[in-house]
């Protein structure tokens, strides 16, 4: 899933620790925040559809 994490190969140069340990904090922090986005946009489509159905609801009732 990492693929340059362990890999030497990847700057041509060994890596420090703590240079791993920013880039790992770095992409880790970055899925956090597109996940945390989609899952606005999922509670976003949620209620949506939820208002939609309460709607559907409340026109059929008064009918």
């Amino acid at each position: 899933m990492f693929p340059f994490w362990n890999n030497p190969c990847w700057m041509g140069e060994p890596m420090s620790r703590k240079t791993y340990q920013e880039r790992k904090l770095r992409f880790l922090r970055w899925m956090r925040d597109d996940l945390e986005t989609r899952l606005a946009g999922v509670n976003a489509a949620i209620e949506t559809i939820e208002r939609q159905i309460n709607q559907d609801d409340d026109s059929t009732a008064s009918v």
